[in-house]
């Protein structure tokens, strides 16, 4: 045989096996595994969120790591068994410092919380001791700091008087409260069980920046109430109600002076505290307890002068002793129980928002990761505990968080250690409260409002996002104008127009060779993107081939490919320009049956035009689909794993003429 021959049977040979490879990778494509049931993927996903790596139910005679396989599940539920075996002095000397430092910011803020959702102040006390002690024994984050927050009592005091007037019926107004808690946990716990968390996003960061600002403002408003010493005051949280109702008030000289002075003094010396302490990181712990000594020594002048006397509004009885049981005062049955359940979504939603914002934040600077779901589960199970003992509502608090970072702070102990230093307050000095003045608890809220209003922050979601500017604005205006679920609502309704948009445009990009490789990119980006001849190749950009938006894709692949038989026309090109389309799938997630029918409705119309249609890198769960209807046969099994061999089968088989 010659040695031309030799050759020519070498390169047949190179290009049969060139072939079958081709042929097998299609299989491996159409061949795929049966994607997991969404039953697997739910039990899956709880186990993950409980279990991690590995450590399970169904594992419990393993060892792990050499430990016992109890003590493993242990751990992987509560993670202060992992991080308590290396527990030292030194850790618990700062985790003191850091814990004692917080309760003396948490105390003053405690109480004004709780009047600012409109309940008792010793409920406020009550949220600082139960909920920080079983976040420590369930949460992931070091410095979080648990208990009640603004814009959380905000919300409530805003969304349970709809239902029940905290004035004419107190008690029922409060087990309505304790239940909303209730539900605010069980919500956030199964948000974290069923990894929901996407859920919380639907609250999108911009959304979250100009709500937090608008209920700044709102919070602030509600304060000269207390500020001002007056008596009757609007129920409504807008603007314009809270404004006419001060200048009603002043007009007709129904406020004091005494209160008003006395709360600005001191108002003038946290905020001087606050600037100090940020001059000087040293001296950290001045603006921590300067609420608390604010508190201290109003209660002192007003004590000793008799203030009180002379129009100057104070707490008076504060119920002291531990956490009584709440579990009688659920209301379960109340008829309004579906509205109730709504405010616990709503307050669920806001509060796991604002938690793990804060987790991840101060987890980012210390350099480790805090899982997001274990943190829904720990956050809902101190709420539902929580409505077992007397306690709203409690999340991750921004201002004390930064106050426990800067402390110093090493572990979850140092929650313990401020729930501690509570219950010491609950149990000795709720008596010597009595004469401070609601004033200081005004002040105390107002200083802590700056930290929500982020203009810095607003000017950037401007600058990047239009459609997220709107949000914001939404959202701002919302809670400013009409009310705090309005101002949610707008937020929320222009996330989900956002995605919508997003969904009915996904975008479809016409590839083409990158010169000297094998990589095929969009050719409006990358200019030196060469198409192949009689070829059009299309990635959908989408994840999901929806009803929403398969039609656009379908008039979109047609359009470009008879602008381009068009094109050809006007040339006097007699040979057809598209003689092959190809989908480049390798995007798309998941496709559902009006997506199917559009593949199919494309595929039909392409063959009138004398096109064939082929398709490549389909995710398992999109071929598994297109198996199940058939589709796979109805394309002549035309699918491949990358689009470099599927332009090479098409040509070679003759499919497309060049």
């Amino acid at each position: 045989m010659t040695s031309s021959g030799i050759e020519t049977t070498t390169g047949q040979e190179m290009l049969d096996l060139e072939k079958n490879g081709r042929v097998e990778r299609a299989k491996w494509v159409l061949n795929a595994p049966e994607p997991p049931s969404p039953w697997c993927q739910l039990m899956g996903s709880i186990k993950e969120t409980l279990f991690p790596h590995g450590t399970g139910f169904l594992t419990p005679f393993k060892n792990q790591n050499g430990n016992k396989p109890v003590l493993s599940v242990l751990r992987a539920i509560f993670p202060i068994l992992s991080w308590c075996r290396n527990y030292k002095a030194t850790k618990f000397k700062n985790d003191l410092l850091a814990g004692l430092t917080l309760a003396s910011l948490c105390i003053p803020q405690g109480i004004g919380y709780a009047t600012l959702a409109k309940l008792d102040p010793q409920y406020g006390l009550y949220t600082s001791v139960v909920p920080p002690i079983i976040y420590a024994l369930l949460g992931t984050s070091r410095e979080i700091a648990i208990g009640p927050v603004a814009v959380v009592s905000l919300l409530l005091s805003s969304l349970i008087p709809n239902i029940q007037d905290p004035e004419a019926n107190p008690v029922a107004f409060r087990n309505l409260v304790i239940t909303t808690t209730f539900f605010a946990g069980i919500f956030q716990a199964a948000f974290g069980l069923f990894r929901l968390g996407f859920l919380v996003d639907f609250l999108s960061h911009a959304a979250i920046v100009g709500f937090m600002a608008g209920a700044a403002i709102v919070i602030g408003l509600q304060q000269l109430k207390g500020l001002l010493g007056i008596t009757h005051f609007t129920n409504k949280t807008d603007v314009i109600s809270v404004a006419k109702a001060t200048w009603t008030s002043v007009h007709h000289s129904s406020w004091n002076p005494h209160n008003f002075i006395l709360g600005c003094s001191f108002l003038s010396f946290i905020l001087t505290t606050r600037f100090i302490g940020k001059r000087k990181r040293k001296l950290f712990w001045l603006p921590a307890i300067a609420p608390l000594v604010s508190v201290v020594l109003s209660t002192l002048i007003v004590f000793l002068t008799r203030a009180d006397k002379h129009g100057v509004k104070i707490i008076k009885h504060i119920k002291g002793g531990l956490n009584p049981s709440s579990i009688h005062q659920l209301q379960f049955n109340d008829p309004q129980i579906g509205q109730i359940v709504k405010i616990g979504f709503i307050v669920a939603l806001v509060a796991l928002t604002e938690a793990i914002a804060v987790g991840r934040s101060f987890a980012s600077i210390k350099g480790y990761h805090i899982d997001g779901n274990k943190e829904m589960v720990a956050i809902g199970m101190t709420n539902i505990l929580g409505s077992f003992s007397s306690c709203y509502v409690a999340t991750g608090s921004f201002s004390r968080s930064a106050v426990n970072f800067t402390a110093g702070c090493e572990t979850a102990m140092s929650n313990i250690v401020m729930a501690i230093t509570v219950i010491i307050c609950l149990e000795f000095l709720t008596r010597l409260l009595y004469f401070t003045p609601t004033a200081i608890l005004a002040s105390i809220i107002l200083s802590a409002l700056p930290g929500l209003i982020d203009l810095n922050e607003i000017y950037n979601v401007w600058k990047l996002d239009k459609l997220d500017f709107l949000a914001c604005i939404g959202a701002l205006f919302g809670v400013l104008f009409c009310s705090v679920e309005i101002g949610l609502l707008a937020a929320v309704t222009v996330s989900f127009l956002k995605i919508i948009i997003i969904s009915i445009k996904p975008g479809t990009e016409v590839l083409g060779r990158i010169p000297g490789t094998d990589m095929f990119c969009d050719v409006l980006q990358y200019p030196m993107a060469l198409e192949t001849p009689s070829v059009l190749v299309i990635r959908v950009k989408s994840g999901f081939l929806c009803f929403a938006n398969a039609n656009l894709v379908k008039h979109n692949i047609i359009k470009w490919a008879t602008e381009k038989e068009e094109e050809e026309n006007i040339k006097g090109n007699v040979k057809r320009s598209v003689q092959l389309v190809i989908l480049d799938l390798s995007n798309l997630t998941s496709i559902d049956t009006a997506g199917i029918a559009c593949l199919e409705e494309l595929r039909k119309n392409l063959v009138l035009n004398g096109i064939e249609m082929a398709i490549t890198n389909p995710r398992w769960q999109v071929i598994h689909k297109l198996k199940l209807a058939n589709f796979v046969n109805k394309i002549g099994e035309r699918i491949f794993l990358t689009i470099d061999e599927a332009i090479d089968a098409c040509l070679s088989s003759k499919m497309v003429a060049i």
